[in-house]
């Protein structure tokens, strides 16, 4: 076996087929019960389907151009790639050694030893699986809002006497949204392939699109000074300094890059896992920095006034992305239609952003529960008749939906869970990385990818990047604060921590040993 031949194996029942990844899966402790059938190329699809830069940043280019501003974006996306690979080089790096739909947990269990490997899984597959929901729920409801937008726009406009659909009636879309992406979800792994090789290619043509049409039609276009060096110092929230302004602008660029550990979530269902995995991740990631950037200065560059994009009066309703397509139009040609369709064009690979992240949040809940560290694991570790977790899909629908009902609260609900799933997941990939570059510096066991004598390095590096957005992105984004500007990425993230603790002192540390091994197999990693 190659790189693992140094690991000592006996396995004594469930014999396999002799099929490379099936016997690697069966070293590291599991059955095959998913369904092998994704390509290195439909794994890569998939994660960039599920990064999705065109949703990331059509979905949260308020947030950027409110508190951050043409600089914060343009030149915060550079910055937050070059951290971010290093992060996606690390989990590639593990991903390779163990290749498990467990991903980030398992990795976690493997690598802080037998002392601290059951709380290190623990705490990362919490974080993992609550990120998770977060991400799903607020992918889907951008989804809903994008509609709300939508049918705003070709009603005549906010000015112009168009249908402005209630927090209820989003609601609504945002359910049917959930429902349509779990019976898809339902349907064997061969179909969601399709739809990952479809959001991958409907992602780069978008993009590319967009990129060319916006500042061609564009009659203004802003200077190459502004797009490039230009901060948000007007915003209204009571901050001024050009530094804190650029650091609370990151946000956008990190919460769209996330979501490649799907990539690893479909490991099991991945032909040559360990090479065609962390290869989703890489490339997934690579093409994701080149076109995101390509993107966002296409669109920085129609910007010609930041308080009216942002203003609620406006035609739009102060969507800021769907304001700049509609006036890029309307004032060429004397109607914003173009501008409409534009907006329903990025709203497939929203959908289908939707779609794939849902199937990684089903398969880490299949994985956590087939473990037994969920409530009811029994329940959501059964796989149906197409061989896939349909109970874990649908606890994904119902988790999320409940999360969006806090929305008809407030709205400052959303921008929490676009917080919290940024920090939370990216906790989640830096945990089995610190535990990597400490306590499994000796013992770690490198899979056909690795990096060599870099690894540790840009382990660190990772790491230490985790723990600064981690205190940037929970900072007040507003002064002064009140209940409506209140940032609660941080009272997310500590009452995750704080519960998931209590329940490892109160329960967990007397049953869960971390990750459970379901064949008869001895075995040191």
């Amino acid at each position: 076996m190659g790189e693992y031949n140094d690991q000592p194996v006996i396995i004594t029942d469930l014999p396999f087929s002799g099929d490379a990844d099936e016997a690697r899966l069966h070293q590291l402790g599991y059955k095959q019960e998913l369904k092998r059938g994704l390509s290195a190329a439909s794994n890569f699809a998939i994660s960039f389907a599920t990064i999705s830069v065109l949703v990331g940043i059509t979905t949260t280019y308020n947030t950027g151009l409110r508190y951050g501003g043409p600089a914060s974006m343009t030149i915060g996306w550079l910055v937050v790639s070059f951290f971010t690979s290093c992060v996606g080089l690390s989990m590639a790096e593990i991903c390779s050694a163990y290749p498990t739909s467990g991903g980030l947990y398992y990795w976690s269990a493997k690598l802080a030893g037998k002392k601290w490997g059951p709380f290190g899984s623990w705490i990362t597959g919490w974080f993992n699986i609550v990120a998770l929901f977060a991400g799903t729920a607020s992918v889907s409801f951008s989804m809903a809002q994008i509609i709300q937008v939508i049918i705003l726009l070709s009603t005549g406009g906010a000015n112009g006497g168009g249908y402005m659909a209630s927090k209820y009636l989003v609601t609504g879309f945002h359910g049917l949204i959930l429902v349509s992406q779990g019976i898809i979800n339902s349907l064997p792994i061969n179909y969601l392939a399709f739809f990952g090789n479809l959001g991958a290619i409907w992602n780069f043509l978008g993009i590319f699109v967009l990129m060319i049409l916006i500042p061609t039609v564009a009659t203004e276009r802003a200077s190459m000074k502004f797009v490039f060096t230009e901060f948000n110092t007007d915003n209204g929230a009571g901050i001024h300094s050009s530094v804190y302004i650029f650091v609370l602008g990151l946000l956008m660029s990190q919460y769209t890059l996330a979501g490649y550990d799907v990539s690893a979530h479909l490991v099991e269902e991945t032909k040559k896992a360990d090479q065609g995995a962390p290869i989703g991740i890489i490339a997934s990631l690579g093409l994701a920095f080149v076109t995101g950037w390509a993107y966002l200065i296409a669109v920085t560059f129609a910007i010609t006034d930041i308080s009216y994009l942002l203003d609620v009066n406006n035609d739009a309703g102060g969507y800021a992305i769907a304001e700049i397509f509609y006036l890029v139009f309307k004032n060429r040609y004397g109607s914003g239609t173009g501008g409409i369709i534009c907006l329903g064009f990025v709203a497939v690979p929203l959908y289908l952003a939707g779609l794939t992240l849902m199937t990684s949040n089903s398969r880490m809940t299949y994985a956590f529960s087939r473990d037994g560290a969920l409530p009811f694991s029994k329940v959501f570790h059964k796989i149906n008749k197409q061989e896939v977790p349909v109970n874990a899909v649908w606890l994904a629908v119902f988790i999320a939906f409940c999360i969006d009902l806090t929305s008809l609260g407030s709205q400052v609900a959303f921008q929490a869970m676009v917080s919290f799933a940024t920090i939370g997941i990216y906790i989640a990939y830096a945990l089995p990385i610190f535990f990597k570059v400490t306590l499994g510096r000796k013992s770690f066991v490198r899979g056909p990818f690795h990096l060599g004598k870099f690894s540790v390095l840009i382990g660190w590096i990772s790491v230490l990047w985790v723990a600064t957005i981690t205190v940037l992105f929970s900072l007040p984004v507003a002064y002064p604060i009140t209940e409506d500007t209140l940032n609660y990425a941080p009272v997310a993230v500590g009452g995750v921590l704080i519960i998931s603790i209590c329940y490892w002192i109160l329960s967990a540390r007397f049953w869960f040993n971390g990750p459970k091994t379901n064949v008869n197999v001895e075995i040191s990693l």
